[in-house]
Parts: structure tokens; C-alpha cells; sequence
């Protein structure tokens, strides 16, 4: 049974959250600052995190940013924030996904369940996602058995996209990694790339139901057939 460490200074979400874990099949633990969650996960180390971004004694971005120096465990942050900037900042510490509130349970179970898959050390170098594979060790994509035939920067970008399935990516992240750190603010290269993607990979590239967008922060690759 997975442990997942429920982090947030609000009573009735930590009952709502451990009743909903519990009927899913997981065991929660809670925590109501952010030393106490530290503490907690040195101390018996959890499967995953949801993490409130508003904690009486730091921010949950602080947290997430402690939580890394020594552990990859799934981080996915619940905020209230409407400001587009505290979530990617949130992502940018080492959040894997984020949730905002007020959010409906199936929601976050779902990004809970994608998030240990991805955390599964077992995962193959092949990546399904309806009827797209990616053979991430052949550098092979096919679209319903047929083979596509990516640009360089068109394939590097969709496999930094597979390799992090159902995370969401900031824009900043994307295009250090695809493009270098010099491009960190060029968002428009991005924006043209993912399009030709869409155009390439999607039956209706105007509807998108692999590669979605999170408007102002990023990207994030998801299997139609399954959580998203």
C-alpha cells in the first residue's frame, strides 16, 4: 500500500483528503507545517506528497525545494494562488504537478496515480499514449503502426515530454532542456514546435488530446485512454 503525506494547515481538507486516500487504497499520513512534513518524510519516508503552497511556517515551494535536496519523491502542490507565477515557481522548485483549489477528489487522484507511475523505477524506454508509441532507446515514433518522421527539435522536445508522462513542464524547463539555457525566454519557439507536433501527431490538432496545455505555465504529454 502506497503512503502518501498529506501537507496543509486546514482540518478539513486533511479529513476530507485522508478519507478519499483511504477509499482509493492508500495509506495518508498528515502534517500541518512545514517542518512537521520534513520531519515526517526523513523520519518514514512516503510514496508521494500533496503539498499546500500556504503553510503557517514556510512555503510550500520552500518545502518542495528541502524535500529535493535528498529525494525524488512525487510532489504535487494544492493551491489557492491564482497567480500563474507562484505556480510555476512551485514546478520549478521540484513539484511534479499541482492541483488548484478548490479541486475535485478524482482530480487529484488521478495526478496522484500518474505520479507514481512515473515514480515506477520499472518503467520501460517505450512510451504509449493512445496510439502514439515512442521508442525512447530506438528514437522511433509511430501514429497507429506508421512511422513519423520528427525534425531534430521536433523529437527532443516530444521525448522530454514522454520521459516525464502526465508531469506537467514549465515553459522555461522545455526549452532549457531542448533548446539551452540561452533560449530560457524564447517561448515562442516553443509554441511553434508544439503546434507542428499537434499538426503531426493529433487527429485534431485544434482539440488536442495528447500534448495539453496548462495556459501560462507549460506542457504536458497524457494518455487520452487513461488519467489525464
Amino acid at each position: 500500500m502506497s503512503r502518501v503525506l498529506v501537507v496543509d494547515d486546514e482540518p478539513q481538507i486533511l479529513r476530507a483528503l485522508q478519507t478519499s486516500l483511504r477509499g482509493a487504497g492508500y495509506e495518508g499520513e498528515t502534517a500541518t507545517t512545514g517542518e512537521h512534513a520534513l520531519t515526517s518524510a526523513a523520519v518514514n519516508p512516503p510514496d508521494a506528497v500533496i503539498l499546500d503552497l500556504v503553510l503557517p511556517d514556510m512555503r510550500g515551494t520552500e518545502v518542495c525545494k528541502k524535500l529535493r535536496e535528498w529525494t525524488e519523491v512525487p510532489v504535487i502542490v494544492l493551491s489557492a494562488v491564482g497567480d500563474e507565477s507562484e505556480k510555476v515557481a512551485a514546478l520549478d522548485a521540484g513539484a511534479d504537478d499541482y492541483v488548484t483549489k478548490p479541486f475535485g477528489v478524482d482530480e487529484l487522484l488521478a495526478r496522484l496515480r500518474a505520479a507514481l507511475r512515473r515514480a515506477d523505477p520499472s518503467t520501460e524506454p517505450v512510451v504509449v499514449v493512445g496510439d502514439l508509441r515512442i521508442d525512447l532507446e530506438a528514437r522511433e515514433v509511430t501514429l497507429a503502426g506508421e512511422r513519423v518522421q520528427l525534425t531534430p527539435h521536433e523529437y527532443e522536445l516530444l521525448r522530454l515530454l514522454a520521459r516525464h508522462e502526465g508531469k506537467l513542464l514549465t515553459h522555461q524547463a522545455i526549452l532549457r532542456e531542448v533548446w539551452g539555457e540561452a533560449y530560457a525566454g524564447e517561448s515562442h519557439y516553443l509554441h511553434v514546435y508544439v503546434s507542428q507536433l499537434r499538426r503531426k501527431l493529433e487527429p485534431d490538432p485544434a482539440r488536442p488530446r495528447t500534448i495539453l496545455t496548462e495556459p501560462g505555465v507549460g506542457y504536458r504529454l497524457v494518455n487520452p485512454l487513461r488519467d489525464s
